[in-house]
């Protein structure tokens, strides 16, 4: 699982917004932090600061990341287009021993067969997906929340990815 942020923009504009509700134009970075553990609205602010992240993970991962489905948008690698254009080889799914050696050679005879819909119905989850997901500040705080601490080991990595990629760490939990 790689996890990686591409950009980040809106801070500024954000603290500006913010800065609104004080009618002040002074730094409002002390403020920030301090409003952006409290839910209810005080930190709605943290909807503005968006964040474009490449992640390439198991498919059972980005059926969970689908949970989160508001303030996200998602483009991914399709499988639907991509599927077919090449064997697959261990490398393209997470963990050492997730799938046999004849799970990878039966896939692969089914390719060479052009038998797509076969391919998609026998994927399995541990599947690597790239996916470049567009969201905020607001709603990897809600993730971190709720699933740093998940049974998925993957979900740990995210939390911890995010934390020390993002530029702003002090408005995350």
């Amino acid at each position: 699982m790689q996890i990686k942020i591409l950009n980040e923009c809106g801070y500024d504009e954000a603290l500006l917004g913010l800065s609104l509700s004080y009618n002040t134009e002074k730094s409002m970075d002390v403020v920030a932090e301090k409003l952006a553990s409290r839910d209810g609205g005080h930190n709605k602010f943290l909807e503005s600061i968006c964040v474009w992240i490449d992640i390439d993970a198991p498919r059972y991962f980005h059926q969970q990341l689908d949970t989160y489905r508001v303030g996200i948008t998602k483009q991914s690698e399709s499988t639907m287009h991509t599927i077919m254009n090449r064997p697959l080889v261990a490398d393209d799914f997470e963990g050492e021993f997730t799938i046999g050696i004849n799970v990878i050679t039966d896939l692969n005879w089914l390719i060479e067969r052009k038998r797509f819909d076969e391919v998609k119905r026998l994927l399995p989850e541990s599947f690597l997906q790239r996916r470049i997901i567009c969201t905020n500040y607001k709603v990897l705080r809600n993730m971190i929340i709720q699933r740093e601490t998940h049974k998925l080991p993957e979900w740990t990595t995210f939390c911890n990815e995010i934390r020390t990629q993002c530029k702003y760490r002090k408005l995350l939990p």
